[in-house]
């Protein structure tokens, strides 16, 4: 088995994200310095790229991504691994202050 690049922290964020004209919703579960797990009831193709938005206090994060890993229980989608496009200065600080605190 394949160890992460980098270590993932659990989440309980409530992300949105656009794909075409429309505008979905998803928990963000885990996440680190390179990809984000969201748990939603629908996924994209597999290598698909939009933009997920990220509350960080009183700013947005807009994390452009693609799509790496679909998962799916049965017949119902339960999520998707999404890799960083471009890993923002913020973005990283977010993910390293999530870390301080779940130690």
């Amino acid at each position: 088995m394949d160890k992460r690049a980098f270590e993932r922290v659990s989440a309980n964020i409530e992300g949105k994200f656009f794909y075409g004209n429309s505008i979905y919703t998803g928990e963000i579960a885990n996440l680190s310095e390179n990809g984000i797990f969201i748990s939603a009831r629908l996924c994209f193709p597999f290598e698909s790229k939009f933009e997920i938005l990220i509350p960080v206090n009183e700013e947005i994060l807009k994390i452009p991504v693609k799509v790496s890993r679909i998962v799916k229980t049965d017949d119902f989608y339960d999520g998707m691994g999404l890799e960083l496009l471009e890993r923002p200065k913020n973005y990283l600080e977010f993910v390293s202050n999530l870390k301080v605190r779940c130690q």
